[in-house]
């Protein structure tokens, strides 16, 4: 008798189970079915906004080319050329993004309030990122160094290097031994910079000593005699040999003589190179640090004394 009652109530609870199993499924099917509009609708949303934003970047890239060869046809500054394309990159990706936004309707005004909240709140805690947007305007309207030009930045404790780019948050610097350097426009706006390559000619100064016996004049003449024969010098402009200082182990001659600025480090290497060979050539020594030592000797009668 009592198994017959736990089996009636065993059966009792696998039908209330069942029973509500079908119920919860029933409500599932009518629920997806009284939404599969909506679901499809969504759906086909998702997959336009993605197709929207594919082709949205596709023509992105290819405004900003037109654009880029455009200006360059135009004559207008490669730095400026390339910080109006980082700047139109950005605007308009965020133009693309708003469409998209609104495409699944979301209303205008939601948008621009969500968008101007977003840019006070970004604005407030990257704040570093508008002092580099306005070091680039800066850069862009004093045009202190362009595309191309060699700068020293910061010269003590700073970089330098080839200007490559300048984008809208940073420029980049290709150094001699072709590293990137990337500088905030902001740091770099603030900082002092050396533009080496702005004027197309560069006052070379060379130094070098000469023994106290050797003939000073004969050294001048030899000095001048290089630099009017060198073909990277120009001979039109002040081209000067003198002597610098009279040192404790040399006599330091010097000349100055104007040089193309693209040709500068090779008439120095260059200058260098015939110097040594002239002087070697004509008896004029150039002396090293060195030291003289006398050792005096002493007599029998001298140390038996001591």
């Amino acid at each position: 008798m009592e198994g017959q009652v736990i089996e009636n109530a065993v059966q009792e609870t696998v039908q209330e189970t069942v029973d509500k199993v079908s119920s919860n499924w029933e409500q599932i099917k009518t629920y997806f079915n009284g939404h599969i509009p909506d679901l499809i609708s969504f759906g086909m949303k998702v997959v336009l906004s993605i197709v929207a934003f594919y082709v949205g970047t596709k023509l992105i890239k290819w405004f900003l080319k037109l654009a880029r060869r455009s200006m360059e046809k135009a004559g207008i500054d490669k730095g400026v050329a390339q910080f109006i394309c980082s700047f139109g990159r950005f605007l308009l990706y965020l133009i693309l993004v708003f469409n998209i936004a609104t495409n699944f309707g979301v209303k205008e005004s939601s948008v621009a309030a969500l968008l101007g909240t977003a840019g006070v709140t970004i604005g407030l805690a990257l704040q570093g990122g508008l002092e580099n947007l306005a070091g680039g305007v800066m850069l862009l309207l004093f045009k202190p160094f362009q595309v191309g030009d060699y700068i020293i930045q910061d010269q003590a404790d700073g970089t330098e290097g080839t200007v490559y780019k300048i984008e809208i948050f940073y420029t980049t610097l290709i150094t001699i031994d072709n590293k990137h350097v990337i500088i905030p426009n902001g740091k770099l706006s603030n900082s002092t910079i050396i533009n080496v390559t702005a004027r197309n000619l560069r006052n070379l100064e060379i130094k070098v000593g000469i023994s106290y016996d050797s003939d000073i004049k004969k050294a001048k003449k030899l000095l001048q005699h290089i630099l009017q024969e060198d073909p990277g010098t120009k001979s039109d402009k002040d081209m000067i040999v003198f002597v610098d200082e009279l040192a404790d182990s040399a006599v330091v001659m010097g000349l100055r003589v104007w040089v193309p600025t693209d040709k500068y480090w090779k008439t120095k290497w260059r200058l260098n190179e015939k110097i040594k060979e002239s002087f070697d050539a004509n008896g004029i020594s150039i002396p090293y640090p060195q030291m003289d030592v006398h050792v005096v000797e002493t007599t029998a009668v001298e140390k038996s004394s001591k």
